[in-house]
């Protein structure tokens, strides 16, 4: 299953099912209701210890291969970061009892790549919101070959087999490789069930997902694509990567990335959107940016040709598209 990227496949489900196992214990243990919102330092040890482990798995199974992830070890190095990188080297010592602080730092800074003609992107934890809340949450882990994502995979500890939401269940994996569709598994090695999207192609029942946070995305504009759709379904607010996975399985029909009039310039970074992606894709959807070009992962570490993201089951793109030039969403923020 999976030739010719059979090794990669493999290494990519165990990459994300331990990272997010991981992640899922730290948030048992750090996370509490008594939390102050402007207290990160749960999701910042997760963060840190999932990217951790997958640069460790990676460089002892796929030397050659660059890593582009989302941190550093920079912050951790200070001194008043010194009970974090602790805390790190604690979790990550669980599963390697040769980690010390010091090699916590050097396997993270193997995220710090360079996009070559074939590397590995990750997002050590996608919903950093979901995470705090308890809710939706992702580790998202793909292989770019040539400009082009051939393979994408998803560790998802709150949604079931299904990609549905199952927060507090045995959670979910879900892989994508180029050609060979898309498929998903319990976390613990269950047996794999292909997903695809769904077939709706009228634009007035469609389901929208967006972002939970209003930040990341331009709400008033999101009310006017629905309104302009015609759908009387409200949006579906989920967190993290998830959305694509659910996007892949059925759950939605239309995934919106716009771009806040918060932040105008923002760009898309690749390991937000390169597993997600091929997921959508090989599950028989479609994506592109919010202009309908395809997205362009062979500029770096942003998706710098690109404005937004648009992911759809392929029947409602192009409804979506003309949507999104009628209100006037496929383009950054006028005047800012």
């Amino acid at each position: 299953m999976f030739d010719p990227y059979t090794n990669e496949a493999k290494f990519a489900l165990q990459a994300v099912r331990t990272a997010a196992q991981l992640c899922r214990r730290i948030q048992k243990e750090m996370v509490t209701e008594a939390m102050v919102k402007s207290d990160r330092s749960p999701v910042t040890v997760a963060d840190f210890a999932s990217q951790a482990v997958v640069a460790r798995m990676l460089q002892e199974k796929f030397t050659e291969d660059p890593l582009v992830a989302e941190e550093d070890s920079t912050s951790l190095r200070t001194p008043d970061q010194e009970g974090t990188l602790w805390a790190v080297t604690g979790y990550v010592s669980a599963l390697y009892p040769e980690a010390t602080p010091e090699t916590i730092c050097e396997w993270i800074d193997l995220g710090s790549g360079e996009p070559s003609s074939r590397f590995w992107v990750l997002d050590p934890i996608d919903g950093t919101k979901g995470f705090l809340r308890g809710d939706q949450y992702v580790v998202a882990l793909a292989l770019v070959e040539n400009g082009k994502v051939v393979l994408g995979a998803l560790g998802c500890p709150n949604l079931s087999r299904e990609m549905e939401s199952d927060v507090g269940g045995v959670g979910a994996v879900a892989i994508a490789v180029r050609g060979q569709g898309a498929w998903a598994a319990d976390m613990e090695n269950g047996s794999f069930a292909e997903i695809r999207v769904s077939e709706r192609s009228d634009p007035t029942q469609t389901h929208v997902l967006r972002s939970f946070a209003a930040e990341h995305t331009d709400t008033d504009k999101i009310d006017q694509l629905i309104a302009s759709l015609g759908t009387a379904y409200p949006p579906i607010l989920m967190d993290s990567a998830a959305k694509y996975a659910i996007l892949a399985a059925g759950g939605g029909d239309l995934l919106f990335r716009l771009i806040s009039p918060q932040k105008p310039d923002y760009v898309e970074s690749i390991w937000d959107q390169a597993a997600g992606t091929i997921l959508v894709t090989e599950a028989g959807g479609r994506v592109s940016d919010l202009t309908g070009r395809d997205l362009d992962f062979s500029r770096g570490r942003q998706l710098r040709e690109n404005v937004g993201v648009l992911a759809s089951n392929g029947l409602l793109h192009a409804a979506a598209l003309e949507a999104l030039r009628a209100v006037g969403a496929d383009r950054r923020p006028e005047g800012l």
